[in-house]
């Protein structure tokens, strides 16, 4: 037992020394990113005005009002899962488009809040950063 549990530490350590962690990417890094994939249904401002959103049965979601909908907390874990499409099951209206992109290139060690450092792709913590740094306060 002790030697799987060394063994699985090894491991991790090996995926962590594996990211790219020169830098991480902050909300600047991010908004280039909305503006390529996100602005045409969320809006330029992110609070669902864009181009596309007049032609959808329901517009897309306020992404400025994250943190309120979840008590002033802003949800890393699922707000990741959103984007890169594991949550998207139990969203109402049109899906939204795959954002393979976002998941392809180095990776970079991100706590989503649990305290564990887990490699995500750096263009997905990117857009990440840029989300929660526009968040409104109540």
């Amino acid at each position: 037992m002790k030697y799987l549990l060394t063994a699985g530490w090894a491991t991790a350590a090996l995926a962590l020394a594996g990211c790219q962690t020169d830098e991480m990417p902050e909300a600047g890094d991010g908004r280039a990113l909305y503006m390529q994939y996100c602005a045409a249904c969320h809006g330029a401002d992110a609070t669902g005005n864009g181009e596309l959103a007049r032609a959808m049965d329901k517009p897309p979601a306020n992404l400025t009002l994250i943190s309120v909908r979840n008590g002033d907390s802003f949800p890393r874990a699922r707000v990741l899962s959103t984007i890169d499409g594991y949550a998207r099951s139990d969203l109402d209206g049109p899906a939204m488009p795959e954002f393979g992109e976002l998941l392809e290139g180095d990776l970079v060690p991100l706590d989503t809040g649990d305290g564990t450092l887990t490699p995500t792709p750096r263009k997905l913590v990117a857009l990440l950063e840029y989300l929660e740094s526009i968040q409104v306060s109540r």
